[in-house]
């Protein structure tokens, strides 16, 4: 009887406040993701883009590392390998990667329509792995919400693409994934296990990447160069996985990913208050509308 009530206790608390504090920290993600473009660009005043590449995975897989082994975190099973594989390609090497491509010639602004576009895209991603899919109300409001922030951010660029586009729409896709998949396997196992691991195994890659870029790239260590990479290192590529992981555990993907409908819109006043970018008076009028559908995807049955 003591063993059936232990066990029932904390799963009574976990479901009662799941939902609010799994949107607390899946915000707290939102918000910490939000600088890392900004960040991104502050690193390249003094790196070379390859070595902002692997020298922030590298950075990022030794505060990892050392959480695993502090924490004495146990390995992985066997099965959840291939899910992490997903995580450390997708958000360990191929969306830092491709963003960071794309920033070289895109601006901070253009760039956030790959933010806009994310949620949708982790969504269905996460219907197609779990065989759930959400109700049409979520789809619908989800549906307004993205292509309202994606047709904010292209009018930034005229409607015009370009070659970085590209690399925005392959970010996209493998960063979706790698949260699709994080997402799930947060429901099981610590959410900041999850990316420790995932960065960790992306290390190699990083650590080829650093050793072959260094040497072709000048490094010049001015006080944006050393912030921003600090900041992509340490929160964009780990912390803000952390909380963001958490958030989608407890509340589950679908509904943790409609949050990140605000990413761009904040990312944007980034890009104004520490890079000195203009945008429209459009941005008010947009601010409501996706503030308003993600308050409608919340509120929505996603089962």
């Amino acid at each position: 009887m003591t063993s059936q009530h232990s066990s029932l206790t904390p799963l009574s608390t976990t479901t009662a406040a799941g939902p609010a504090g799994g949107t607390l920290y899946a915000a707290l993600g939102v918000i910490s993701f939000s600088f890392s473009f900004p960040g991104t660009v502050w690193a390249l005043d003094g790196f070379g883009p390859w070595s902002a590449i692997g020298v922030r995975g590298v950075l990022a897989a030794v505060i990892a590392l050392a959480a695993l082994l502090l924490t004495r975190a146990p390995l992985p099973a066997r099965a959840d390998w291939p899910a992490l594989a997903v995580v450390a390609g997708g958000c360990a090497v191929g969306f830092p990667l491709l963003t960071t491509l794309a920033l070289q010639t895109s601006s901070t602004a253009n760039s956030a329509v790959v933010i806009g576009a994310l949620p949708m895209a982790t969504a269905a991603i996460s219907a197609v792995l779990t065989r759930r899919s959400p109700s049409k109300v979520f789809w619908a409001a989800a549906g307004i919400g993205a292509a309202t922030v994606v047709v904010y951010t292209l009018a930034q660029n005229h409607g015009r693409p370009t070659v970085a586009d590209l690399y925005l729409f392959g970010a996209l896709l493998v960063c979706a994934a790698g949260y699709a998949q994080g997402g799930r396997l947060s429901a099981r196992m610590p959410g900041w296990r999850v990316i420790a691991w995932g960065v960790v195994l992306a290390a190699p890659v990083n650590l080829v990447v650093s050793l072959c870029a260094l040497p072709n790239e000048p490094v010049h260590l001015t006080a944006k160069a050393v912030a921003g990479m600090a900041y992509i290192a340490a929160v964009s590529q780990f912390g803000g996985f952390v909380v963001w992981y958490k958030g989608m555990g407890l509340i589950g993907v679908a509904r943790a990913s409609q949050l990140q409908l605000a990413q761009p819109l904040l990312t944007l006043v980034w890009a104004v208050l520490l890079l000195g970018e203009h945008f429209t008076a459009a941005v008010p009028l947009t601010a409501a509308i996706v503030l308003t559908c993600i308050v409608v995807t919340q509120r929505a049955r996603t089962s």
